[in-house]
């Protein structure tokens, strides 16, 4: 039975695959993690940190695949900040969603903290998603919707992580997710050579060009308590999406 999918394109100066962080060091995986995904269509449909069963909700609906076209190159960037200084009160200055601010929570919010963020830089990725109860809401037609005109801003990761071209490609039909990556032509300034992906087991593992393996991820959230949770397993290989013509 085919599968109704939507093609997303991660491509961005910096990029942020986040994982479970360790003390001050905020670490990144080579492939989008689902609580991330979870929040980027969220915040494309106009969920708040506050609508927790919501998030949940979506989150356990969604179905991902993802595969790197340009793998980039790590960077890390050394953070030192003071909290305590005047322009860092969290009262009246941070983020602005629509002119109002976004206060600050959590108990370091006062004093020095030093910071290592882990980034991804000139990289680029393709990833396939689903939803698993198609009759309900929000639908993959939804999600489209919300990814061309988003509620607020959308960013890959962190804050700082801006597109730098939008991440609608197309909604098409294949056998499965794997499948839409596999037919999903490779983006012109793609790597050469087989690509690397990440899928759910159970995918027709006969489209790829190399055996798979499994590999455990810890990519979930409980959003209503703000922590990375739960353990799965996900299938790596390496596939050969056709190129685009005039980049061979």
């Amino acid at each position: 039975m085919s599968i109704h999918a939507l093609l997303l394109r991660l491509d961005a100066p910096l990029i942020s695959f986040g994982a479970p962080m360790t003390d001050h060091i905020g670490c990144v995986q080579r492939m989008p993690a689902l609580s991330m995904l979870t929040g980027l269509f969220a915040n494309a449909l106009g969920y708040t940190h506050g609508d927790a069963h919501r998030l949940n909700a979506l989150q356990n609906r969604l179905r991902i695949a993802a595969r790197t076209d340009r793998s980039g190159s790590p960077i890390v960037d050394y953070q030192i900040v003071d909290l305590g200084q005047p322009w860092m009160d969290a009262r009246s200055n941070g983020w602005t969603t629509r002119g109002r601010i976004m206060m600050r929570a959590g108990g370091n919010s006062s004093g020095l903290h030093i910071r290592q963020r882990h980034f991804l830089a000139d990289s680029v990725h393709t990833v396939a998603v689903t939803l698993a109860q198609p009759g309900d809401k929000p639908t993959v037609d939804d999600l489209a919707a919300s990814l061309q005109m988003p509620a607020r801003p959308l960013f890959i990761g962190r804050k700082t992580c801006l597109p730098a071209s939008p991440l609608f490609l197309r909604l098409t039909v294949a056998e499965d997710l794997l499948c839409a990556l596999v037919e999903e032509p490779r983006h012109a300034r793609s790597d050469s050579g087989s690509l690397p992906a990440w899928w759910d087991e159970g995918s027709d593992e006969s489209v790829a060009s190399s055996p798979a393996r499994d590999i455990a991820t810890t990519d979930e959230r409980d959003w209503q308590n703000q922590v990375h949770t739960g353990r799965r397993l996900l299938r790596e290989g390496l596939i050969d999406p056709p190129i685009v013509a005039g980049h061979g």
